[in-house]
């Protein structure tokens, strides 16, 4: 599955209040006093407080709000780059790109050398595919200030589109790693960093870029929607979820962050409604809309009619990988061979392997799975859909010790997921461990869902009558 890409550049639905905007804020009063002073219109002075009034909103969320006022301080003024600067990034996190690119293409109309207008509106070209002009005002921007990693980032997603060769984009990994060696080193060269790594086959580094881009911008759009791309790449659904939850969350209209869910969506063997959430974003990427066709192709979840389409391509993965899923509950034995040839055939697509460890689990070849898995694991250790596959197999083979650190290791990434914390229960009663096991018994019953877990909250609340009476006598070990 092509992965869709977005742009490295995203409104945070925060104002920008940089020294330099105060310095200009101060210079537009004093020239407003002198002109009230000769007794004339004081349009400056309306328009300076109607951008700070226009500023407090957009830090508040109100974006509509303040695009309003933003554009009555630009009316008031005539020309007000700074205005038109933050209206842009109003309008971005309101998905209205095409109105955000208008006013960017403004505020670098009135100020041409102002490199963080020429990187935003460079970042929008190179989203629109329109790499020429955008490729002009990046290197522009980063001929003006070396250190504007907004441009950097921006440059960086142009080359990753256009397919530079690995030596181009090795001279702008040199650059990002400076930029990322000092103390003041942002998110954004961090996550610019990342993507580099990644194209470079530099996997463990990149991760370890996107984690640290993450640390100084948990919000960071573009190291959030990296990370579950990658996750999703590497078949790991269950990762990806709560990262695409928290863009969700941060930017919902964004185009990315849609086909991110339009991803999840089809790998849950939802085609419709993946399809259904691509035809949402109005202006598609090219990549979007290869998605998008990737999916028609394929739409059907209907096991016969992908067989005829294997017998005119018998090595195609993406068909093997979809026959493997759809078969693994209802004929594992046959998901198994479909899961292995899917993986043979595209041997860097880790997605293909670990659907072949789950259909070692779902066949009940929890050995062989666990041998796969532990493989598995040594490549991609935060693989949250691998290890929840591997506490099932150590569990299931009533290896409780290793289970358990398995299940400790998914509730330590994903705190709310109820089930490990059963899982983890269990392990730990099996063991005699019996207060470790009521403490997460407990949680289990805190987190529960009362319609899809209700199976095991009955159980859990047979159980715990007798656990509590195994614990005050003091059984078990550590009592």
């Amino acid at each position: 599955m092509t992965t869709a890409k977005g742009s490295f550049i995203f409104a945070t639905g925060r104002t920008v209040r940089t020294l330099q905007f105060s310095a200009i804020l101060v210079m537009m009063l004093l020239l407003a006093a002198h002109a009230g002073a000769q007794g004339e219109p004081d349009q400056a002075a309306d328009g300076v407080a109607l951008f700070q009034k226009a500023q407090d909103l957009h830090e508040k969320g109100d974006l509509k709000a303040a695009i309003e006022l933003y554009e009555k301080a630009i009316a008031a003024m005539g020309e007000f780059p700074e205005a038109e600067y933050q209206r842009g990034h109003a309008l971005l996190a309101l998905g209205r790109d095409a109105d955000a690119e208008k006013a960017f293409r403004r505020a670098v109309e009135t100020r041409p050398d102002w490199t963080l207008a020429l990187a935003n509106l460079g970042s929008i070209l190179v989203g629109k595919g329109a790499y020429a002009e955008a490729e002009k005002l990046l290197l522009k921007a980063v001929s003006l200030d070396d250190q504007n990693t907004l441009a950097y980032s921006a440059l960086v997603e142009l080359r990753l589109r256009s397919k530079a060769p690995p030596e181009e984009l090795k001279k702008l990994l040199a650059h990002l790693t400076l930029l990322t060696s000092g103390v003041r080193s942002t998110s954004a060269a961090w996550a610019a960093r990342a993507a580099l790594e990644r194209e470079l086959g530099q996997k463990p580094a990149a991760k370890a870029s996107l984690e640290n881009a993450l640390a100084l911008d948990p919000k960071n759009r573009f190291a959030l929607m990296s990370k579950a791309n990658a996750a999703m790449d590497e078949g790991d659904i269950r990762g990806a979820e709560p990262l695409v939850r928290s863009l969700e969350a941060i930017s919902p209209a964004a185009a990315s962050t849609k086909a991110l869910r339009a991803r999840i969506l089809y790998a849950n063997g939802k085609p419709d409604e993946a399809i259904e959430m691509l035809d949402m974003i109005a202006d598609p990427t090219p990549e979007v809309a290869e998605l998008r066709d990737r999916m028609l192709l394929s739409s059907t979840e209907n096991p016969a009619d992908l067989e005829k389409q294997l017998a005119k391509k018998p090595a195609d993965p993406f068909i093997l990988g979809k026959l493997c899923r759809l078969y693994r509950l209802k004929d594992p034995a046959k998901a198994l061979d479909l899961c292995r040839r899917a993986s043979e055939a595209e041997p860097s697509n880790l997605g293909h392997a670990i659907g072949f460890a789950a259909a070692l689990v779902q066949a009940k070849r929890y050995t062989d799975a666990v041998d796969l898995l532990r493989r598995l694991e040594a490549i991609s250790p935060d693989n949250v859909t691998i290890r929840a596959n591997l506490a099932t197999a150590l569990f299931q083979l009533k290896r409780y010790a290793e289970a358990k650190t398995e299940y400790r290791w998914l509730i330590e990434k994903q705190p709310a997921t109820s089930i490990a914390y059963y899982f983890l229960g269990i392990s730990h009663d099996q063991l005699t461990e019996y207060a470790d096991a009521m403490a997460n018994y407990q949680l289990f019953l805190r987190y529960a869902d009362p319609d899809k877990n209700k199976l095991e909250i009955e159980k859990v609340n047979l159980r715990l009558p007798v656990l509590q009476r195994q614990i005050k006598e003091k059984k078990g070990k550590g009592n």
